[in-house]
C-alpha cells in the first residue's frame, strides 16, 4: 500500500471531518477511503481516529500524527510547485525595488540582459532610498544593502560592500587629515540622513569600538551628493565602497582613518516568502546571484 497516499487520505478525513466527504474531494469512493485509513493506522499499530455514527475525533497518537504528516505533505507540495516553476517559462509583471545609486551603477545595465533570458517578463524598477514595505507595496523582490540578522524576509546574499570615510585631497591639505574619530568633530562633514545612526558615526578600532557625534555641515538623502560634494572638496563623506570604489582608486578620494573600520554591509535580493515562489522571481534571483558571484565584494 502507498504511504504517501495513506497519509493523504487520512488528513483529507481530518481537514474534512468525515470519510464521505474526503471520498469526494479524493474523487474515491468511501470503501477505499476506510481501507487507506484501516491500512494505515495497521501498519502504524495504533488507533488515530476514534469513529462514531456522528463525529470523527483524533486520538492522542491521531493528534502527533496528523500534525507531523501535514507539515511533510505541504513540503512534498512545495517542492513539486518549486520544480514545476522552474520548468515553465518566467513570464509576467515583474516589480523590483532598489537602492537609488546602486540600482543606477550596479543594475540598471543588467536589465538588457534579464531581459534578453526572459523575454516575456515585464520588469517595473523603482529605485529608491527609503526601506520600503513590500508586501504592502505590491514589490515583487527588493534589493538591500544593510545587516539583516533580524529581518522577516527571505534573502539572497549577493555581495557584500562596506562602509569608507574619506575626503579629497585637496580638502585635507587645507583643512588637515583626522588622526583618530574624535578628530571629525572638527572637520566638516556631509551626512547621509538615511544613515541608521544618523549623525553618530560608529567605527571598530584597534582598541575596540568608537563612536563619535558629527557635525555635518550639509545633509542629503543622496549617497550621489554627499560624493559630489566631497569631490567638490567640501568636507569628508562616510559612503559604501560600491560608490566611492573608483575615486579611491583613482585618488580623487582618499581613505581615512583606515585602522578604524566601519560596517560591511551585505547586498541582498528579498522576497517576502519560501513559498509559491513565482518563476519570474526565481529566474531574478538566480540571474543576479550568477551576476554577482564574479564580484562577492563591490571594491
Amino acid at each position: 500500500m502507498d504511504r504517501f497516499l495513506e497519509m493523504q487520505t487520512f488528513n483529507a478525513v481530518v481537514d474534512v471531518g468525515s470519510f464521505v466527504k474526503a471520498a469526494d474531494a479524493l474523487n474515491m469512493s468511501k470503501a477505499a477511503v476506510s481501507r487507506y485509513v484501516v491500512d494505515l493506522e495497521t501498519r502504524l499499530g495504533v488507533r488515530l481516529l476514534h469513529r462514531t455514527t456522528r463525529r470523527l475525533s483524533l486520538t492522542d497518537e491521531g493528534h502527533v500524527f496528523y500534525s507531523r504528516s501535514k507539515e511533510l505533505l505541504a513540503e512534498v507540495a512545495e517542492a513539486e510547485e518549486e520544480i514545476t516553476s522552474r520548468s515553465h517559462a518566467a513570464s509576467g509583471l515583474l516589480r523590483i525595488n532598489a537602492p537609488f545609486t546602486f540600482g543606477v551603477l550596479h543594475l540598471a545595465p543588467l536589465w538588457g540582459a534579464f531581459r534578453s533570458l526572459h523575454p516575456k517578463v515585464k520588469l517595473d524598477v523603482t529605485l529608491a532610498d527609503r526601506l520600503v514595505d513590500l508586501v504592502e507595496e505590491g514589490y515583487d523582490v527588493a534589493i538591500r544593502i544593510a545587516r539583516l540578522d533580524n529581518s522577516t524576509l527571505v534573502s539572497k546574499r549577493l555581495a557584500s560592500t562596506r562602509m569608507v570615510l574619506c575626503a579629497s585631497p585637496q580638502y585635507l591639505a587645507l583643512h588637515g587629515t583626522p588622526k583618530e574619530p574624535a578628530d571629525l568633530t572638527q572637520h566638516a562633514v556631509i551626512s547621509y540622513s538615511y544613515w541608521s545612526t544618523k549623525d553618530e558615526w560608529h567605527f571598530d578600532g584597534p582598541q575596540g569600538p568608537v563612536s563619535v557625534k558629527t557635525q555635518p555641515c550639509i545633509h542629503t538623502n543622496s549617497g550621489d551628493t554627499c560624493r559630489a560634494a566631497a569631490l567638490a572638496h567640501q568636507g569628508v563623506i562616510l559612503q559604501p565602497s560600491f560608490l566611492v570604489g573608483p575615486d579611491l582608486a583613482a585618488g580623487t578620494l582618499v581613505e581615512l582613518l583606515p585602522q578604524f573600520r566601519s560596517l560591511k554591509l551585505g547586498i541582498y535580493a528579498v522576497y517576502p516568502t519560501r513559498k509559491h515562489v513565482s518563476a519570474k522571481v526565481r529566474a531574478l534571483i538566480d540571474f543576479l546571484a550568477a551576476h554577482f558571484a564574479q564580484t562577492r565584494s563591490l571594491w
